[in-house]
């Protein structure tokens, strides 16, 4: 009789809420987040409290994944058209009553705290879309993209006004990802690339002209166009616009094959690097791991995203196999774009390093979408189980 009023264990009963977590996805997080927590320590154990702020971010981060990852694929559904309305409603709101700085309206006061609304976007915007492809599954037709790309556009042309380009192309990255994974035609995707490759190679072979003092770009803000001039030739500022640049070119050569070691880093602790726990902490780690660390800390991403989007292609739903898909891009894009510009290939935009970068939203955002993809892949286990 005394086994029948035997209370289950702590553990036993947490157990079920860890059912049917994708193990390798885990695996992929807790590996590029250890990595985060050595090069942290590495840049910023001088930095303030840097260290501990981080690794307080990745506690939230997984507390929060923990909780996404419970919710199961058809309750996010749910949640696709008041989130998108309400991510939307705020960036008006910054427009109208946003908070300034540093030349950029990108917050909002809410009486309780300052926050800034496009952060959500990256999430509402590939829910949103999923959800409207699902309720036109089997029936699409040209119109559906359209409304799509309609969908898209009003919060990334709010989040440009801000102006905030790095976000605006992230949000529009996980769009684009998902009208392209809900059927999008190679015949409508093919001439805008092709259209960009050579805009950007005209752009390099009139650069003289195209940045010249007094030179005026009518569709760029005057720091976007700066950024772009300063990334084609940062030697005409070396110790002004270019300096960033440089110094993170610098840093990366200086690593060599092997790397100086941990914590050897000169041009990290002599400080020659700027932003050297947020976006620029690549810099950092290239410098102390050399090209072997960078292969290796490429390879996670690598691993991460292809098991994300293993993830997307077995999910039950078109719901949850695009949702899936563009939030594996979120990935994607923040590790390209923050390498690329570290490297010296594109403009710094300020995108954080996923997991190896400072911050606290970002963090916030990438245990969301670990979380999703989770609850997705748990979906799918539990269904056949």
């Amino acid at each position: 009789m005394s086994a029948v009023f035997d209370k289950p264990s702590l553990v036993q009963r947490a157990l079920p809420l860890f059912r049917g977590f994708d193990g390798l996805l885990a695996l992929a997080v807790i590996l590029l987040a250890g990595a985060g927590l050595l090069t942290m320590y590495s840049s910023g154990y001088d930095h303030g409290t840097r260290f501990v702020d981080h690794g307080r971010n990745m506690l939230i981060a997984a507390a929060i994944m923990f909780v996404v990852a419970q919710v199961p694929p058809q309750r996010l559904m749910t949640a696709a058209v008041p989130l998108y309305t309400l991510g939307v409603a705020l960036l008006v709101a910054v427009v109208l009553f946003g908070i300034t700085r540093k030349g950029a309206t990108r917050w909002l006061n809410v009486g309780v705290t300052v926050i800034q609304p496009s952060e959500i976007l990256k999430i509402a915007m590939p829910l949103m879309l999923a959800w409207w492809f699902q309720k036109r599954e089997g029936q699409l037709r040209p119109l559906d993209f359209l409304a799509a790309g309609l969908l898209l556009a009003i919060p990334v042309g709010l989040i440009m006004k801000q102006p905030d380009l790095g976000t605006s192309l992230l949000v529009l990255a996980t769009g684009l990802a998902v009208i392209f994974f809900a059927g999008l035609s190679w015949k409508l995707i093919l001439p805008p690339v092709l259209l960009g490759l050579v805009g950007v190679f005209l752009l390099v072979w009139f650069e003289p002209q195209l940045c010249a003092d007094g030179a005026r770009w009518m569709v760029l803000h005057d720091y976007q166009q700066q950024r772009i001039c300063t990334l084609l030739d940062p030697g005409k500022d070396p110790l002004g616009k270019g300096f960033h640049i440089i110094q993170g070119m610098i840093a990366i050569g200086s690593g060599g094959v092997f790397g100086k070691g941990f914590m050897q880093g000169t041009q990290t602790h002599l400080e020659f690097i700027p932003e050297r726990t947020t976006d620029f902490i690549f810099a950092a780690y290239s410098e102390e791991f050399g090209l072997l660390g960078n292969l290796l800390l490429i390879s996670g991403f690598i691993f991460l995203i292809l098991r994300g989007l293993v993830i997307a292609l077995e999910a039950p739903t078109l719901f949850a196999r695009l949702l899936a898909g563009s939030v594996t891009m979120i990935f994607f894009v923040y590790a390209f774009v923050n390498m690329g510009m570290v490297s010296g290939i594109l403009p710094v935009v300020g995108v954080p390093l996923p997991f190896i970068s400072y911050g606290g939203t970002a963090m916030v955002t990438l245990g969301m979408a670990i979380g999703i993809l989770m609850s997705i892949a748990k979906s799918k286990r539990l269904m056949q189980s």
